[in-house]
């Protein structure tokens, strides 16, 4: 699976009880699809996940799938603290038609998370996981460091592809990149013009819901006209190495040009096309104008995402035409004043 380009971390809105809100998380789904985004993250940390319950999980999981684009990479969040329970979920992200899962380091336990046993953890997950495994790093929530060699020690297993690292760190990012080049390559289908192509868009496609009808089950002898299935999408590969996912929006640009693939931005949740279009003048080369871009996030990122969580976020989602409702117990909901300077800080960063 190709990772390139910017995707948004979903958040997971609820009802003022706290039950999931799922035609909510539809409307999201459905309009970053038609945003420029690489694709969504369902399920990681700005969605809630360990708010959730497993039964949630799995059906927030199937909810997105189905409301997103085919043209979209949807990454699920299956992170759990057991090999076990982790495969669980990741199984049930395959059946929902996910392209890869994002999977955190177990934490309870943090005093025995030894690299014996983190080797242990990842390489039992990915020979497990029916869909390919991308590590998370994220080190405000899991006290867990990952060194950059226990990283480029699993970079080598087959069914690992990628990191995502949200430490903000633009020396660690070129430290992956360095210790990960000489990883396996990976010969992965892109389209015509070098994008991620997912399992959904080489589905067959018919204008008739049930596609052929057999002969069978024709009555009465009269022919019915089904049209075909479409063709499906001209591809070509593109091999590609370890990819490393940066989380910080505030370095993006830095992070992109020390050989980060792209990012996973919770930021991105309310601001998508902000986040797009530094990527964007960075892959045209405008290098003065991607500069621009980035400086115009620094600021609202670090106080919204950075400083204001995931209240903050879900909050910008509400004010640009998103849906992100409150946090669940016990996050607690922003202050007036603090909805005001969210509304401040995005009022030129409309989506």
């Amino acid at each position: 699976m190709l990772l390139e380009g910017i995707f948004a971390a979903a958040p997971t809105p609820f009802y003022s009880d706290e039950r999931v809100y799922f035609r909510k998380i539809e409307h999201n789904m459905a309009r970053y699809s038609r945003s420029l985004l690489s694709g969504m993250v369902v399920l990681g940390s700005t969605g809630e996940a360990v708010e959730l319950t497993d039964a949630e999980s799995r059906e927030v999981l199937r909810v997105a799938a189905e409301a997103t684009a085919p043209e979209k990479v949807l990454i699920a969040g299956v992170g759990r603290e057991s090999v076990r329970a982790t495969v669980e979920l990741a199984e049930a992200a395959a059946e929902a038609e996910y392209d890869a899962v994002l999977v955190r380091t177990p934490t309870y336990y943090a005093p025995l998370m030894t690299t014996a046993a983190v080797l242990h953890y990842y390489r039992s997950v990915a020979d497990r996981s029916p869909l390919p495994v991308i590590l998370y790093h994220i080190p405000k929530f899991v006290p867990y460091p990952f060194p950059v060699e226990v990283i480029a020690e699993l970079a080598h297993h087959p069914n690992i592809i990628g990191t995502k690292d949200s430490t903000g760190s633009v020396d660690r990012i070129k430290a992956l990149v360095e210790a990960t080049k000489n990883a396996p390559k990976r010969t992965v289908p892109v389209t015509t013009v070098f994008e991620a192509v997912t399992g959904r868009m080489m589905k067959p496609k018919t204008e008739a819901a049930g596609g052929f009808v057999p002969a069978t089950e024709l009555g009465g002898g009269v022919a019915v006209a089904v049209a075909p299935p479409a063709p499906q999408i001209k591809t070509r590969t593109k091999e590609v190495g370890f990819q490393v996912l940066t989380g910080s929006p505030s370095s993006l640009l830095e992070s992109l040009e020390a050989g980060a693939n792209g990012s996973v931005l919770g930021f991105a949740a309310c601001a998508p096309q902000a986040c797009q279009e530094i990527y964007l003048a960075w892959k045209d080369h405008d290098k003065p104008l991607a500069a621009e871009k980035q400086k115009r996030i620094a600021g609202p990122s670090q106080r919204i995402a950075g400083a204001l969580g995931i209240p903050g976020i879900k909050y910008g989602c509400d004010f640009n035409g998103y849906y992100g409702g409150r946090a669940r117990s016990p996050l607690l909901p922003l202050t007036a004043d603090e909805k005001a300077e969210v509304e401040r800080l995005l009022a030129e960063i409309r989506n």
